[in-house]
């Protein structure tokens, strides 16, 4: 599977892990956002249905076993290279997920990996539709309580 320059769009998952009023970001270790914080994600493999690549995708890089509930949305992500030519494009699905089990630790594409408040997302340099599902996340999990 070619993720740079790719000849179609690939399909990511994204675990929203919430708990109280914090939620897990990692930051990445490889392109693209490499640095940066995101949500805890990756490419769904070939035979995986999407629910069970947050699950797995979680594990791998949080260290969390975690359960998948509600769908939060589905994002396109394209970034253009200097050129204007498509260098990354993925349609990302996201899930609220609560922590089952395990503890905190970066691993697989994550270089770090935290617990963040609500307040600290503002100065983190999140994509605006990173934040939104975030945001939506929170709002689920308080109108359930």
């Amino acid at each position: 599977m070619q993720r740079e320059f790719p000849e179609a769009p690939l399909v990511g998952v994204g675990a929203i892990i919430i708990e109280g009023d914090r939620v897990v970001l990692v930051k990445r270790a490889h392109p693209p956002l490499q640095a940066e914080w995101s949500i805890p994600g990756g490419v769904l493999e070939v035979g995986e249905l999407v629910r069970e690549a947050a699950v797995r995708e979680a594990r791998e890089e949080t260290g969390l076993v975690v359960e998948t509930g509600e769908l939060l949305g589905v994002f396109d992500r394209v970034l253009r290279n200097p050129e204007k030519r498509v260098q990354y494009h993925y349609v990302l699905i996201d899930f609220l997920c609560r922590r089952v089990a395990g503890e905190l630790a970066a691993a697989g594409d994550a270089a770090e990996v935290r617990w963040f408040t609500r307040e600290d997302l503002p100065g983190l340099g999140l994509a605006e539709d990173t934040l939104e599902v975030i945001r939506k996340g929170f709002g689920k999990v308080e109108g359930s309580s």
